[in-house]
């Protein structure tokens, strides 16, 4: 095999001629992967050398860029580790590789120096959600980032952010971001461990936790018992009132016909016979628990998990779990109105359209689903 030599840019000062620029490609492109990879490698390695003695040219950073472009995936996701941490790779292919494949952007977003608060301002606007995350988990994120952040409630987001116990959050938008919590259970016990939460916040957090997290509260703040206790009497006032004229609550899982349904679900998955399109008809002859642990089962969810989804204040976990598992977004409305009449009405949601999310993938959406149902007491997120 020959060696492919990358060319000598050392001392041009212009951009590439187009056509020339063209030509290195179309030669780029008719070589084995393995001399493409050399190629880029050997591009990347003299731009390096080329900074190191006054700057690299801005010839070779196009060249650089272009062929990054070109690349395969398996070539582009090397160059990104590679380029991960580095502080002399172009700026501007940084930024291209951070809006590529999550799994080749995902070590630049992570780490990289040249990565500015408008690019990732960016990235939250232009890129999926997997982006996202990978953005709020960034470290030492600036404070504009967090804003953005928050003010596109993403759960699965938020989430992440949450844990990023370096995040640069103003005080208003970490308030916002513990209101936030009521509703998403996952928020909960990072907001718990977070430096940013106060006294005046951990009062307020503490209403609608539970045990576990109230003793981490407790146990990290003085805070008057009084206090405490008027802090639960005035969440369950709230609740008594939500739950007026006869709401009492979803199914009690707990119940006898649980163990049958988990042994019906387990038979079928066994024989091969346990498919999304089987969820829905367990609906229809409203076997609510068979439901469940058909759901968990394909989508190797914890049931305790799934049950929450079923029993939450918003649909969107259930959404999450039900398109993981193959059934078609298209399906979940009808999917939704036959589990609430089955478990009281719920999951409910103050917006019944909230559920309504961009596309994912079936591996997108278990993901987030296993962040916004992790143990709000026990499971790290």
């Amino acid at each position: 095999m020959s060696t492919v030599v990358p060319p000598d840019l050392t001392h041009a000062s212009q951009a590439v001629p187009l056509s020339g620029l063209n030509q290195l490609l179309d030669l780029a492109k008719k070589r084995s992967p393995d001399d493409q990879n050399r190629l880029l490698m050997g591009v990347a390695g003299l731009y390096e050398s080329a900074g190191a003695h006054g700057g690299a040219p801005e010839a070779l950073a196009d060249i650089f860029i272009a062929l990054t472009r070109s690349a395969e995936r398996e070539i582009r996701q090397v160059l990104a580790q590679r380029l991960a941490r580095v502080e002399w790779a172009p700026a501007a292919l940084v930024r291209m590789l951070a809006a590529d494949e999550i799994e080749i952007a995902r070590p630049v977003i992570a780490a990289s120096p040249l990565l500015l608060d408008e690019d990732l301002l960016q990235l939250l606007s232009d890129c999926s959600i997997e982006h996202q995350i990978q953005v709020a988990l960034r470290p030492n994120i600036g404070a504009a980032v967090a804003r953005a952040i928050i003010a596109g409630a993403d759960p699965a987001v938020m989430t992440a952010l949450a844990t990023n116990r370096t995040a640069q959050i103003e005080a208003s938008v970490f308030a916002d971001l513990v209101g936030h919590s009521r509703q998403l259970a996952a928020l909960r016990a990072p907001l718990t461990r977070h430096p940013s939460l106060d006294e005046a916040l951990a009062l307020r957090l503490y209403q609608w936790v539970g045990d576990a997290l109230r003793q981490a509260i407790s146990d990290r703040f003085t805070i008057d018992p009084d206090r405490l206790a008027e802090a639960v009497r005035s969440v369950a006032r709230t609740t008594a009132g939500e739950t007026a004229g006869g709401q009492v609550g979803a199914v009690d899982w707990d119940a006898p016909p649980e163990d049958s349904d988990a042994r019906l679900a387990a038979k079928l998955h066994a024989a091969g016979q346990l498919r999304p399109a089987y969820l829905i008809r367990a609906l229809r002859e409203e076997k609510l628990g068979v439901f469940a642990h058909g759901l968990a089962m394909l989508g190797r969810f914890e049931v305790t998990q799934v049950r929450r989804a079923l029993d939450g204040d918003t649909a969107r976990p259930l959404f999450l779990a039900c398109i993981a598992v193959g059934l078609d977004r298209a399906a979940f409305p009808a999917i939704l109105t036959e589990i609430r009449k089955l478990n009281k009405g719920f999951p409910r949601d103050p917006d019944s359209s909230a559920w309504r999310l961009a596309e994912r993938s079936a591996d997108q959406a278990a993901y987030e689903f296993r962040l916004l149902m992790a143990d709000a007491d026990h499971a790290s997120v």
